[in-house]
């Protein structure tokens, strides 16, 4: 972390001088009576140029990752995060010696486990602290970064790279770009984004996705990888409870119910989807889809009632909605 991140962290976390809060976007935890009107003036503007809404507090985006299903582990890593640039921050307060921190990231897990849901806060979270100046996503793949022809690659990846600045770059399926031998054009992209992580480092940070293996892969090849991320989360793939627990949150979202039958039927579809092929089944995309064709099974049932559905039946998702294994 260096001098510029360590200004912007000031008064975020433990309150500063009216000198110098002047003119900063406090985002501090719990009500603070002068700091508080503070943090209501400042309406930022995205990374698109339009006027964004008023910015999270640091509360709000703790509560936010605690409202996840699942993901303990990646809970607790970005708790660990938060403490840890609040105390490098007193230190430097109190003129001790600093150390400077990596904050780039590798994420590695199955499809559907919430990879970019979490870069997505961890971008939010990163401009609370004051380490980020717009706190965006920048969602990138292979196909975003590297180009078909020599020199392009460069071109094309610092083109993705200016966009993400003052934010988060994901990069998703990152080990496609040292996967296809030596003289593929990824190897380019991936020298471009090392000397963008060092020269932009108080403003820009670097999420790397994929499978667990083919990212331990793909950071072992190349030592400036092995340099710049040493912060790795696992995304575990979710229980058959917890996907129960995604469901019923798009129900929440949706306004529907779920009688007791199909409470216990989406519990043991769950189960065998599981048992079956849980990274085909794509565990929160699964959900989702699931969730999409009860929609559509319910749709058909109430529409050959003969009758005027009632509001209770139109919120209402039963077993008889459930779609078939092979449907899913």
């Amino acid at each position: 972390m260096t001098e510029n991140n360590l200004k912007r962290l000031s008064g975020d976390m433990w309150g500063s001088s009216p000198k110098n809060a002047e003119g900063k976007n406090h985002t501090s935890e719990g009500p603070q009576k002068p700091a508080e009107k503070d943090a209501e003036k400042p309406v930022s503007e995205g990374a698109d140029g339009k006027e964004a809404e008023k910015e999270p507090t640091l509360q709000e985006l703790k509560a936010e990752l605690d409202g996840y299903i699942g993901l303990e582990s990646v809970k607790k890593e970005v708790r660990d995060l938060i403490n840890v640039v609040s105390i490098h921050n007193l230190r430097r307060e109190y003129g001790l010696p600093e150390t400077d921190l990596s904050l780039h990231m590798v994420f590695y897990g199955s499809p559907g486990t919430g990879k970019t849901t979490i870069a997505r806060l961890m971008a939010k979270i990163y401009k609370c602290l004051g380490i980020l100046s717009k706190g965006h996503l920048t969602e990138v793949d292979r196909s975003g970064l590297v180009a078909g022809y020599v020199g392009q690659t460069a071109i094309k990846t610092s083109n993705v790279i200016q966009k993400a600045l003052g934010g988060v770059l994901f990069i998703d399926e990152a080990y496609a770009l040292s996967s296809r031998g030596g003289n593929d054009f990824g190897y380019e992209a991936i020298e471009t984004l090392l000397k963008a992580m060092e020269d932009h480092r108080d403003d820009l940070i670097v999420v790397a996705a994929g499978y667990e293996d083919l990212m331990r892969e793909f950071i072992d090849s190349n030592p400036g990888l092995q340099s710049r991320f040493n912060r790795f989360l696992y995304f575990e793939d979710y229980t058959p409870e917890e996907m129960l627990g995604i469901f019923k949150l798009n129900c929440k979202k949706g306004d529907y119910s779920l009688s007791s039958g199909a409470e216990n039927g989406l519990l043991s579809l769950f189960s065998r989807e599981i048992e079956k092929d849980a990274k085909g089944f794509g565990n929160g995309r699964g959900v989702r889809n699931v969730f999409e064709k009860c929609l559509v099974n319910q749709a058909n049932r109430l529409s050959s009632l003969g009758r005027r559905p009632t509001a209770a039946e139109l919120s209402e998702i039963t077993e008889d909605d459930l779609p078939e294994i092979p449907d899913c």
